[in-house]
This record gives C-alpha cells, structure tokens and sequence, in this order.
C-alpha cells in the first residue's frame, strides 16, 4: 500500500492491521510520534491524519485516509510551527516524552479553533498526559501559538 508521510509517499509491505504508529516507527523510522500506552488514552502517538488529529497507536493503517503529518512534518528547521516556536519560548518540556503528541494536538485544534478560551485550551489538551504536570505552561504556550497563528 502507499502511505504518504510529512509531504513524501512510501511503498509499504504490512498488514493492513498494522497500527499506524508501528509503521511510522518501525517501518519508516520515524520517531517523534511516541509509544505511550498502546490503547490511545495518554496522546504521547498523536499525528495528524488529513489535518485531523488522531491517536497513531490505535490507527490501522489500512484504514488511514489522508496524508500523515508527525512531528517531523509540522514545521521545518527554517520556519517552526506556531505551536513549535511557543513550546520553545515557555519551555514546557521536562522530560519531552509527550511533547510531540501535545504539539500535534495543539496544532490542530488551533487550526480549528484560533481564538480559544483558557477552558477551551485545557479541554482540548486535558487528553494528552504530562506526567511531568507542564500542564499551565502548556496552555501558556497554547495562547501564545494561537496570539502568533493570528499574526500577533
């Protein structure tokens, strides 16, 4: 099957049941999304699937329609992402581990929702675990991205 990943397609021999993180990972070698849980409840494997974003490690990939944008794919070391440039300024990473999954769900609800409320960030974050508890400097970051993405 042909999967196509941060803008270049691959010719990929799997099982169609395969998880979409499994291949990303293991297949293809690309590493920013995140084994975490394994049953898409901590976010740590969030990519985006046609601008939307999903769980990796619960996607199979036969099913996958649209293009896949991991970390990787966001923004480029030229120009960061919105989200990228404010993780950076607020320093919310600790250890990192869930980061790329938080910055992935960051971009996309922003994408949907660019002007949020403190309520509606910590909804749309609340189902991505930071077990470091980055959890207010992530909602500043959030604010920032969204303030930035305006062209503020």
């Amino acid at each position: 099957m042909k999967l196509t990943v941060n803008g270049h397609t691959h010719d990929i021999a799997v099982e169609a049941e395969m998880p979409l993180l499994w291949v990303l990972r293991d297949v293809l070698g690309i590493t920013g999304p995140k084994y975490g849980c394994g049953i898409a409840q901590c976010g740590a494997c969030t990519v985006h699937v046609g601008g939307v974003a999903m769980r990796s490690c619960s996607v199979p990939v036969g099913s996958v329609q649209g293009t896949v944008t991991t970390i990787e794919g966001l923004g480029s070391p030229q120009a960061l992402h919105a989200v990228q440039a404010a993780w950076v300024e607020h320093q919310v990473a600790q250890c990192g581990y869930c980061q790329s999954g938080q910055i992935m769900t960051a971009a996309a609800f922003l994408a949907s929702n660019p002007t949020p409320s403190d309520e509606q960030i910590d909804e749309a974050m609340s189902a991505n675990l930071c077990r470091c508890g980055t959890y207010p400097r992530i909602r500043q970051a959030v604010r920032t991205a969204a303030t930035k993405l305006k062209g503020g």
